[in-house]
């Protein structure tokens, strides 16, 4: 294999791998301006034997090293039980993919990754996704000017070449569009909303965090209700959504998170938040000494809003409750100066419902990821 010295699956506490594998990235988008690093702390959590993850599944880390010793590619592999049980399938995740522009690194690095998924009884490839619901998932196929939002994926544009090589093909594309606030709301959303509440529906204002931890147990029923199975994931756990809640809470707005209720049962929620991408680029990931400052800092002065979320239970569906879900956006942009922009994450490209609703609110689509699957 050209230029390789080796290719290894790595235990996690070896500290050198470990730091290596974290590292890499940093190395490989060092002159990326669009690029926006991980933040370390979190990146190390998914070594440690408590890492939520591994109450319901396995992991294998592999790195491809030069013959100098020097890092130039990574990757993992996941066999989520919860997943394949919920689903009666065989399928291993691929994730935390880096490769420099090498044909035979990025091959090296896949048939260790299938050789293990074998080993653990698996038949079938899907990703890049993540170990857990919080997690990115999909592939850069478009947009590569743009800079991905907050625990968005970002790669270089040969990546997907790389794997199509490899067999992988398409599952389903994944599609981002921004909004601001001059945006054309159309009053038909507007006036569907004003209707929909006079019925009974309505979004109470959450105003401190300590609100928002309250509703976390709403938060889980609606994401297992509205988003779980549609996204391909099993209902989401008590440890996963703790996790969710407290990653929310430390850069949440409260007044940009949005649950909808009727007859005081819970059917839709809204998670919108402060984008803290810039944060992290100037601080490289780090949140010590100081990052943790830079970050706080820039969640209370950006203008964009990440919209990462977004969820109706399935008795409401079609029912036109979206215009409610639209109507809370628009008033964050009117009552809210801070935020100008906000991205819609990831609208799923069968959801066309959602989509032709998307379309008469002008979104335009500028980013698009890829989910891509192989059959071993």
């Amino acid at each position: 294999m050209k230029g390789i010295m080796e290719i290894i699956q790595f235990n996690p506490s070896n500290r050198r791998n470990r730091r290596d594998f974290i590292q890499f990235p940093f190395t490989l988008y060092q002159s990326t301006p669009q690029w926006v690093p991980p933040i370390k702390m979190s990146m190390r959590q998914i070594f440690k034997p408590g890492y939520p993850f591994y109450d319901y599944g396995e992991a294998a880390f592999f790195l491809a090293r030069d013959s100098q010793g020097q890092v130039i590619g990574r990757l993992a592999t996941a066999n989520n039980h919860r997943y394949n049980e919920f689903h009666q399938t065989k399928t291993a995740f691929f994730y935390y993919f880096e490769c420099i522009d090498d044909q035979e690194v990025a091959g090296g690095l896949f048939e260790r990754g299938f050789e293990w998924a074998k080993s653990q009884g698996l038949d079938h490839v899907l990703g890049p996704k993540g170990f857990t619901v919080l997690d990115g998932f999909g592939m850069l196929v478009e947009g590569f000017e743009h800079q991905p939002a907050f625990g968005q994926a970002y790669n270089p544009a040969y990546y997907p070449q790389l794997i199509e090589s490899l067999g992988f093909t398409k599952v389903k594309d994944i599609l981002t569009g921004w909004v601001d606030r001059n945006t054309r709301w159309p009053e038909k959303v507007l006036k569907v909303a004003e209707i929909l509440e006079r019925r009974g529906f309505y979004a109470p204002l959450f105003e401190t965090k300590a609100e928002l931890r309250a509703f976390s147990d709403d938060l889980k029923h609606l994401y297992n209700e509205s988003l779980a199975e549609p996204a391909g994931n099993p209902p989401i756990t008590d440890e996963d959504m703790d996790a969710m809640v407290s990653q929310l809470l430390w850069i949440a707005d409260p007044r940009l998170i949005k649950m909808i209720y009727k007859d005081n049962q819970p059917i839709g929620w809204l998670l919108l938040y402060p984008d803290i991408g810039r944060a992290l680029q100037r601080t490289k990931g780090r949140l010590f000494p100081f990052g943790w400052l830079q970050i706080m800092k820039e969640s209370k002065s950006t203008h964009w809003v990440d919209i990462n979320g977004i969820g109706i239970i399935e008795e409401y569906q079609r029912t036109g409750v979206t215009a409610i879900l639209f109507n809370e956006i628009y008033k964050s942009f009117q009552n809210i100066d801070q935020y100008q922009y906000a991205e819609l994450l990831q609208f799923r490209e069968e959801n066309a419902k959602s989509l032709l609703e998307a379309s008469n609110i002008d979104i335009t689509f500028h980013k698009k990821h890829r989910l891509y699957e192989k059959h071993l």
